[in-house]
């Protein structure tokens, strides 16, 4: 059977904030009988886009990540709630019935990702629901989905073998992947939020003149194992990222066309910038050498 599933797109995602402005201007107000109640004007985001800055000045980079229900089909909501108050439904959405959830926070309390809201008026757990008035009245895709000017978002409903192998070749990855629930909003380059990176720039100089160094060839090593490498562009610059933050002791191995190879060792904490790497021409008796 097909199934709704969502995928975000960490490096096409500007930060508008459309998705969170579609949502609130389909719910808030509003209610949808059997799917949810009204959402409270203020205080309630149920879509929500977090903005992450690594880096400091001049390498700096922000991420933005999408955050709402995952639609887990092992979700924790639907096994804490009492009396059929959440339930998964055949196409993959997690619906919380306004009508039977109320009073009972435990729903909330059981998410992992901190995306089920409580009304205070209403003594009622919510969640963006995937706009499921929406598509049992034929829409092909959510709000969220419609409102995104940079493909971001988008909307698959597909057999779970064919979303498995759409993960597979996308690269793909749950939100939390230390949280085994099968979530059905999938992402794409999530280590822009999650991960950090190393950059700097490649100066030559041959002792009166100094210019950026293109396609320059920078490897990343630990030990002997190489970790990644990257080619610097027009104007020096270079970055590895997706690497684990706090991971300790790295090389930089630097070589370039009629430049000296140069190594520089440091600690990775956080993403960082290694500032100016000069090099020095290569020699006569460097070229002979080799």
């Amino acid at each position: 059977m097909k199934k709704w599933n969502l995928v975000f797109d960490l490096a096409l995602c500007t930060g508008c904030h459309n998705c969170v402005l579609a949502v609130k201007d389909e719910y808030v107000g509003n209610d949808f009988p059997d799917y949810s109640a009204a959402m409270p004007r203020h205080g309630h985001k149920w879509v929500d886009i977090r903005a992450r800055e690594r880096g400091r000045y001049p390498a700096v980079d922000i991420a933005y990540l999408f955050h709402a229900c995952q639609h887990c089909d092992d979700a924790p909501c639907v096994a804490a709630a009492r009396d059929g108050a959440v339930t998964k439904r055949d196409d993959g959405i997690v619906i919380i019935h306004p009508q039977r959830a109320r009073d009972q926070r435990q729903i909330l309390d059981a998410c992992p990702y901190g995306a089920v809201h409580w009304n205070d008026e209403l003594g009622l757990p919510q969640h963006w629901n995937f706009d499921a008035h929406l598509l049992d009245a034929g829409w092909r895709e959510p709000r969220p989905v419609q409102a995104c000017p940079t493909g971001a978002l988008r909307v698959l409903k597909v057999e779970d073998d064919e979303m498995q192998r759409i993960a597979r070749d996308e690269g793909l990855e749950p939100l939390l992947s230390s949280v085994p629930h099968r979530t059905r909003v999938h992402y794409r380059n999530l280590a822009r939020h999650a991960a950090v990176f190393v950059a700097g720039t490649i100066v030559g100089s041959d002792g009166t003149l100094e210019a950026c160094v293109a396609h320059a060839r920078i490897r990343l090593t630990r030990g002997a194992e190489t970790i990644t490498s990257a080619v610097s562009d027009a104007y020096g610059d270079f970055r590895l990222d997706g690497l684990q933050p706090a991971a300790g002791s790295y090389r930089i191995e630097v070589s370039a066309d009629h430049y000296q190879e140069r190594a520089l060792d440091f600690e990775l904490d956080a993403s960082c910038w290694l500032g100016e790497i000069r090099l020095d021409p290569r020699t006569s008796s460097s070229s002979s050498a080799r």
